[in-house]
């Protein structure tokens, strides 16, 4: 079972002096420790070694100490056998969400026996810093613009099984699984299919789908939850996540819009703009921009080296078709090559095929538009929708009022509308080289006074709905509506057809005469 975290000594008990026993302290490693390099190498210099567990919180917290001005690590939970699933964040403000800067997220083996991207992002965090305190403009115009975050290993159960077989006697599946042998990238909510029961319905929103009821009723792993909490809290844009088996970048859906079609290819509303980041990731890759079919992932070059993943092979309850339904957040999976678990010599030249492509994919998060939302107050909109015309896909402003929508080149209509306030809408033309997003924002207005006079009455005149006490200010500000004359009694239609007494009142409300009314 799962080690209860009630009884986490460093959090919820004594001193270590009163005795308390920590049995997550071997898990953990000494983080005070330093990792002793090899002589010579200067203490900025990155190791291209495996880490464990251990090595890499080492890592990530002296990587963090070093640039704390623009960097630091926290958790977002734990694995099912208690060890900590350690983010390290770049930004401008460490720990907090600066109003227009979007947040990037990138994801590493997520299953355990696919140890590159769990590397390449514990090199990655070291470069970040490096280069920033070296002055690379490129560095730190990228950590001043936009929040990154670095989660190295989703699985970190499922590595210790597989880092115990060692590098190039590891199976294909040793260690894919985390401790309660759950595939994590199906372990995720199938929103996939409820999407295309409702696309078939027309004005029907098709994003932000809730998380169905009977998914918790099964075996969700600790790891997933704490994705799904981590999603919650933070307004993610653009997300990555790293595995190993094939040389590829698949973009969703994931799943099949037919359920029996094992291949077929099935686009989301964002088609265009996915693509548009997969070509980023790939294009800046030797690797997989080399014309050779016979290397790896060569069945994929007349593709371009990317492709739609119910187009590779259709599955259910992936992390990315959920990112996509679930939030805002554009995810795509990246297949870093054909070994899962590559030797300690070739990590240095996996390091130099991704680099560029780990950083033109995170530039890429600045494509597109951004604004803010808010009333004639200033006062921000939260939860306001952000609709493109023409793209069944609406994205949501964050709680300061900001949004982020990634946008292909091209004239789009765009509206903003919330509960309570009038649309708004603009034209908007995004030209072919522009490289930054576009500024556009919207200011709402209320509602006029003729939707607030109708709501009392109509409570009022519905039966059985209890007018709030409230709402009685209201109704005495109103202007006082003319005593109405008293009905006189009501006469029956003569033999003889001539109008009714009701005739000159429905009369008046049209040019047509009501005929349609009388019965003789």
């Amino acid at each position: 079972m799962a080690w209860p975290y009630f009884l986490d000594c460093a959090r919820y008990f004594a001193p270590e002096e009163e005795g308390c026993f920590d049995p997550l302290e071997q898990l953990r490693g000494d983080p005070e420790a330093e990792e002793v390099l090899p002589s010579g190498l200067p203490p900025t210099s990155i190791r291209f070694a495996h880490h464990s567990h251990a090595q890499m919180m080492r890592v990530l917290k002296r990587t963090a100490a070093r640039c704390a001005h623009v960097a630091r690590t926290y958790s977002i939970g734990r694995s099912f056998d208690g060890r900590d699933l350690l983010v390290i964040e770049f930004s401008s403000r460490p720990g907090q969400h600066e109003l227009m800067e979007p947040e990037v997220k990138l994801i590493g083996n997520m299953h355990g026996n696919e140890v590159a991207g769990r590397e390449l992002l514990i090199y990655l965090a070291q470069h970040l810093c490096t280069e920033y305190l070296r002055g690379s403009a490129r560095i730190q115009r990228l950590l001043n613009s936009t929040r990154i975050h670095l989660l190295p290993s989703m699985n970190p159960d499922g590595y210790e099984v597989a880092a115990a077989e060692g590098a190039g006697y590891n199976g294909w599946t040793s260690g894919r699984q985390n401790a309660q042998n759950l595939d994590l990238n199906r372990n995720f909510p199938d929103l996939t299919s409820e999407y295309y029961r409702l696309a078939a319905t027309r004005g029907v929103r098709t994003d932000h789908i809730p998380i169905p009821e009977h998914f918790w009723w099964g075996k969700v792993a600790p790891e997933t939850k704490a994705i799904m909490k981590w999603m919650r809290t933070v307004p993610f844009v653009l997300s990555a996540s790293l595995h190993g088996g094939d040389l590829v970048v698949s973009y969703p859906f994931d799943l099949s819009k037919h359920p029996l079609e094992v291949k077929m290819f099935s686009p989301t509303p964002d088609e265009k703009m996915f693509k548009l980041l997969a070509r980023a990731y790939a294009d800046a890759h030797p690797m997989m921009m080399d014309r050779s079919e016979n290397r790896c992932g060569g069945n994929f070059l007349k593709r371009g080296s990317i492709i739609n993943g119910a187009d590779w092979y259709s599955f259910t309850g992936g992390m990315s078709d959920f990112n996509y339904l679930h939030s805002n957040c554009f995810e795509l999976t990246v297949e870093l090559g054909c070994v899962k678990f590559p030797p300690e010599d070739a990590l240095h030249g996996l390091w130099l095929h991704n680099r560029e492509s780990l950083l033109s994919f995170i530039d890429m998060v600045h494509r597109g538009i951004k604004g803010v939302v808010m009333d004639k107050f200033g006062k921000p909109v939260r939860n306001a929708r952000i609709v493109v015309r023409g793209i069944r896909h609406d994205i949501t402003t964050a709680p300061d009022g900001d949004y982020w929508r990634l946008l292909p080149p091209g004239s789009y209509i765009v509206t903003a509308q919330a509960p309570g306030y009038a649309k708004v809408m603009k034209r908007v033309t995004i030209p072919l080289r522009m490289r930054t997003a576009g500024r556009v924002d919207f200011i709402l207005q209320r509602l006029g006074a003729g939707a607030r006079r109708f709501l009392p009455a109509l409570q009022r005149a519905t039966p059985g709905i209890r007018v709030p006490r409230g709402s009685l200010g209201l109704r005495r500000r109103l202007p006082r509506e003319p005593t109405p004359e008293p009905r006189r009694p009501r006469r029956p239609p003569s033999a003889h057809g001539s109008k009714p007494w009701w005739w000159s009142y429905f009369a008046s409300l049209s040019t047509h005469q009501p005929r349609w009314l009388l019965k003789y």
